[in-house]
């Protein structure tokens, strides 16, 4: 019974040691080893062996991005002006190590140096540019946070400004000169559409007047070809109708003393148009005029003759 007490005892004790000599390190986490108070190693993710009692945890480091945000901060602007400004830093630590042993509160130390270099960078610029110049600052304050914490075992992976709140007074007169600003964009703008619109309608009006002018001129242009094919038309009718009448008196053989006669008496009728002016005689009308003068002379003397 004492034999089978004893082994239990030293079952129990070999368990124990075995269990405190074993050390699991989380994924994404070093463990900082002393031995002896001593640095001495540093343990990465997995399953590791110490010794109890010898080897002991200083310091479990996080190897993840850390956000460190710090409350809102006053700083003076080169003209004199103080802005509020809420900031955010992103860091990750590269060495244990000096994380540990270079630095007593890395956390505390990216904190402080923070808010200082912040207020050494907006004291050197004016509000405007503090407001406008987010990525400068961002850049200045990482390359001066680099510079000293690489020291430290810690690396800057980002520097965000969430905000820069300038004073009251201020803020009411920029949003005067912002509310100026777009009543006078929206003024340039309702100049400029009326201005596009005047232009677009005096267009159409020439347009229109250039197209109403080329429609009279082609309209007036169809109606003289119009009237003059009419009156080509017209002259050719009447030639054929002359041409016509004479072939057929040629062709029938009228007697000129009648032919004489017929004109004699359409002489009233040309004469009543007050624009005839000019009056076209055949030579054969000519010729028939003559043999009724010589009728009459003949119808004279034979009157005198007779008893």
């Amino acid at each position: 019974m004492t034999m089978i007490i004893i082994v239990a005892l030293f079952v129990a004790v070999l368990l124990l040691i075995f269990w405190r000599s074993v050390r699991i390190v989380p994924h994404s986490m070093q463990d900082v080893i002393e031995r002896f108070g001593k640095y001495h190693r540093t343990l990465g993710s997995g399953f590791n062996v110490v010794i109890p009692g010898v080897d002991q945890v200083r310091e479990r480091i996080d190897r993840r991005v850390q956000v460190v945000s710090f409350p809102p901060q006053s700083a003076i602007t080169e003209d004199n002006l103080a802005v509020e400004v809420d900031s955010a830093v992103y860091i990750r630590v590269v060495d244990a190590y000096r994380a540990t042993y270079e630095v007593a509160n890395f956390i505390q130390a990216v904190e402080q140096l923070t808010l200082a270099t912040l207020r050494n960078v907006i004291g050197g610029m004016n509000l405007e540019a503090t407001l406008t110049s987010r990525d400068q600052i961002n850049r200045e304050l990482k390359q001066v946070l680099d510079e000293a914490t690489s020291d430290w075992g810690i690396e800057i992976s980002r520097i965000e400004l969430k905000g820069i709140e300038p004073p009251g007074s201020v803020q009411e007169a920029m949003e005067m000169q912002m509310r100026a600003d777009r009543e006078k964009r929206a003024q340039l703008l309702s100049a400029e559409g009326e201005k596009q619109s005047a232009v677009l309608r005096a267009e159409g009006e020439r347009s229109a007047a250039v197209l109403r002018a080329k429609g009279q001129a082609e309209a007036q242009m169809l109606t003289a070809k119009a009237d003059a094919e009419a009156q080509t038309l017209r002259a050719r009718g009447e030639a054929d109708a002359i041409h016509m009448v004479f072939k057929a008196l040629h062709t029938s053989r009228v007697d000129p003393d009648v032919l004489a006669y017929q004109y004699l008496q359409k002489l009233p009728e040309i004469a009543k148009g007050d624009a005839n002016k000019v009056w076209i005689v055949p030579s054969e009308m000519g010729q028939a005029i003559q043999g009724v003068g010589a009728a009459f002379q003949r119808l004279r003397d034979d009157v005198v003759r007779a008893p």
